[in-house]
């Protein structure tokens, strides 16, 4: 028999029964198997990063404590980036972040009080439901159009249920890859406007266009009135693994933003500031995404062809125009559930299923997600084809 003292029952903060774990997290724990072909996460393509520059992170005086803030240099460097892209601010309207997931858990916490109503596109992305959820908000969805929310559903939910603030991804949605239009952005910031609605406007996958032709306007740069909060990530141009992004807010909203960073953990590691500074600064940086948006754009059309090959009688979809990822609506008949992404594990490849993006995950039982970034042409035909026959045994439907 045991003498150690029993231990006492654990009493957590009500919140905790809301919280779930991240399935894409989840997926890529279990594809730590040699040979697995992943198509789960978003994870950019390390051949086509940059080279680190090593030199600007030497200086000792970067190891020391920083300001919350982030670096003077990171912010003044972030400002014009984001200028260059139409939303013009002031490096004081820039906070540094340790990726920008840890932007949406501030505006979680800033806004919501168990039971606040949020509205999200449907779908959505997949973490932004934990966050949201974890801290007690109502999520409600406006589903998607081909070139951005349907505006009268977006009308009828902002005038019949007020939402403390909205979630969008206007560049290259995660998961469905939608690029909202040009008229779409500006309709989506008129209506914000006359709801007077808090905007959270992602854009982590701005810079990963492929074939867009209009300047992709962040709608924060269209208000006139709404406030908002803007979030911006370097994982998927540079080096994901330094985890930098960046919010740029509405000045009412940054005393309490920082307050908030000062509280999480004093201050986003310096190094990686000023090492993503020196690159946002230096010559080589248009040649560096010119790079990334050739190899992402022949992985793209690698991924489409061997679709064609594989699920034309079992899916339908658009070829993604940036972003990392095709989504993909099965046909009637064939699901996308977590029981097939089982039977894929065991075949060594991994994918998204749509119902994680889904508040009501039977909504999204014949969507996955695909990402076309990290695997080689080689690995997507032999993945891609493990994997419709997969869904075909699962449904039982004869190829």
């Amino acid at each position: 028999m045991s003498c150690e003292p029993a231990l006492p029952a654990l009493r957590l903060a009500r919140r905790c029964d809301r919280l779930t774990s991240s399935l894409v997290r989840d997926i890529l724990a279990a594809a730590v198997q040699p040979g697995t072909i992943s198509f789960a996460g978003g994870l950019p393509a390390a051949d086509l990063m940059p080279a680190l520059p090593l030199a600007t992170l030497a200086d000792p005086a970067l190891w020391q404590y920083g300001s919350s803030e982030g670096e003077p240099a990171y912010r003044e460097a972030v400002a014009a980036w984001v200028g260059q892209g139409g939303l013009t601010i002031s490096p004081q309207q820039v906070l540094a972040l340790a990726g920008s997931q840890q932007g949406l858990d501030f505006a979680a916490k800033l806004l919501i009080d168990e039971g606040t109503p949020i509205l999200c596109e449907g779908p959505t992305y997949v973490a932004a439901l934990q966050t949201f959820q974890l801290f007690g908000a109502e999520v409600l969805c406006a589903p998607l159009a081909a070139d951005g929310p349907d505006l009268a559903a977006l009308e009828t939910l902002l005038a019949t249920r007020r939402p403390r603030a909205i979630y969008l991804i206007p560049c290259f949605q995660n998961p469905a890859g939608t690029c909202y239009s040009a008229e779409a952005r500006r309709a989506v910031a008129a209506l914000l406007d006359r709801y007077d609605t808090l905007l959270i406007e992602d854009e982590p996958y701005r810079h990963v266009s492929l074939d867009v032709d209009h300047p992709m306007t962040p709608v924060c740069a269209l208000l006139r009135r709404a406030p908002w909060i803007y979030l911006g990530s370097f994982s998927k141009i540079l080096w994901p693994g330094l985890r930098l992004g960046f919010l740029a807010a509405h000045p009412a909203l940054m005393p309490h933003l920082v307050r908030l960073k000062q509280a999480a953990d004093l201050h986003t590691q310096r190094p990686g500031q000023m090492a993503v500074a020196h690159w946002l600064a230096s010559a080589e940086r248009e040649a560096d995404l010119a790079r990334l948006r050739e190899g992402y754009r022949a992985r793209r059309d690698a991924m489409q062809a061997a679709l064609e090959r594989h699920f034309a009688t079992l899916a339908e979809w658009q070829p993604p125009r940036g972003g990392l990822f095709f989504w993909l609506r099965l046909r009637e008949g064939f699901e996308a559930t977590r029981a097939v992404l089982d039977a894929a594990l065991a075949q060594g490849v991994t994918f998204m299923p749509g119902e994680a993006f889904f508040v009501e995950g039977a909504d999204g039982h014949r969507f996955l997600r695909l990402n076309y970034s990290h695997a080689t042409p080689a690995q997507m035909e032999r993945g891609l084809a493990l994997l419709a026959a997969c869904i075909r045994a699962h449904a039982a439907v004869p190829a």
